[in-house]
């Protein structure tokens, strides 16, 4: 599942739909393989963090970017079969935090980890 697949699955028909058209997809994605080529993303959730921190940031599409970024980083920790026991409040909260640039992919990650039941 991508991205786009993703941000279809959790945007309500009367949101504003569609891709920002100044924003790159592409480019945020590009940060993330920076990141792992240069040794930066240890585990999963150094790089589910960045999937949820470059996704809120970028704000690449027209609306619900939080909660794709939320759903990405979700899908990312489930793949490699890590289960979060959190707070839906306190996530939330989370994750607005980190799309004001307050909270960044590493606070996120150790955030993650301590949330996970593995």
């Amino acid at each position: 599942m991508d991205v786009i697949e993703i941000h279809d699955l959790v945007i309500s028909r009367n949101e504003l739909q569609g891709m920002a058209g100044d924003k790159s997809l592409e480019a945020v994605i590009a940060r993330i393989g920076n990141r792992m080529s240069f040794g930066m993303i240890n585990d999963e959730f150094d790089l589910a963090a960045c999937y949820a921190c470059f996704l809120a940031v970028g704000h690449v599409f027209n609306d619900a970017n939080k909660r794709t970024a939320f759903a990405c980083m979700d899908v990312c920790l489930s793949l490699n079969d890590i289960e979060l026991i959190y707070d839906h409040q306190e996530v939330g909260d989370l994750v607005v935090k980190v799309a004001q640039g307050i909270v960044d992919e590493i606070e996120l990650s150790a955030w993650l980890r301590a949330q996970s039941s593995n």
